[in-house]
């Protein structure tokens, strides 16, 4: 793609993810910014939560980890799969029967307000720290190819990335949210379909060649249950992936 194709592709994702956000969270009040109103459907909240799980940097960074490590990852991801059932049937009712909306108000009522702080700035931090590498990473991307083709430098990128984040922050909360995160989640899978296609096409394969090829590749491979000592040993992952996710996932204020 050219600078001003991939240019006009940003902008007008940005300006469709600006008009559901706008369309979703106008009418929004405190309990909507926060909590939605507690009116989402499961199964849309469900499907923006992929989204929110993924990123720019996982599509750079994933490739990266196959081909150091083949598919081993997906054994940290089986373990997520539990993970998330602990979350939906452990956590989530104890939230609920709890009635808080933050985790850490739980921390407030259980060992008091300084641990509430305590947790929350840990959270603020992490979380900041978080965004500023995949804003960085989404930055790094942008540069290559469009502002170093226009003489922009590094910083006016940035300058501009964090203008359009900030923006978006003034928007309806949680409750546009879950419509955002629902077109991102579209989009990360759309663009993910489409990659393969058009790698299929531009190596001359079929789908049927393409999946015997992967999995003749040393790379598809997934398991390791050979060498304990291993960091891709199986259960080394599976229950590293568990213990992330509950943490991560169902101990975040995420």
């Amino acid at each position: 793609m050219t600078p001003a194709a991939v240019t006009a592709t940003v902008l007008g994702y940005i300006a469709v993810l600006f008009a559901v956000a706008w369309a979703s969270g106008r009418r929004a009040d405190n309990a909507g910014f926060f909590t939605g109103n507690r009116r989402t459907p499961w199964y849309m909240a469900a499907f923006a939560m992929i989204g929110a799980a993924m990123s720019g940097v996982t599509f750079i960074s994933v490739p990266g980890s196959v081909a150091a490590d083949s598919f081993s990852y997906m054994q940290m991801v089986a373990g997520f799969t539990v993970g998330q059932l602990i979350v939906a049937f452990v956590l989530i009712p104890t939230f609920y029967r709890l009635r808080v909306v933050s985790l850490y108000e739980y921390l407030d009522n259980r060992f008091g307000v300084k641990s509430h702080r305590t947790g929350a700035w840990f959270f603020f931090i992490s979380k900041m720290l978080g965004a500023a590498l995949r804003v960085y990473v989404v930055c790094a991307v942008m540069q290559l190819l469009v502002f170093s083709h226009y003489g922009f430098p590094f910083w006016a990128n940035a300058l501009v990335t964090m203008f359009f984040v900030w923006l978006y922050t003034r928007q309806g909360g949680v409750k546009s949210l879950i419509w955002t995160d629902t077109l991102k989640t579209f989009c990360l899978v759309a663009s993910l379909v489409l990659s393969i296609v058009f790698i299929m096409r531009g190596l001359g394969l079929s789908f049927a060649d393409t999946a015997r090829e992967v999995s003749a590749s040393p790379m598809s491979r997934i398991f390791f249950f050979d060498d304990p000592a291993s960091d891709r040993y199986f259960w080394k992952m599976f229950a590293a992936g568990i213990v992330l996710l509950v943490a991560m996932t169902g101990l975040d204020q995420d």
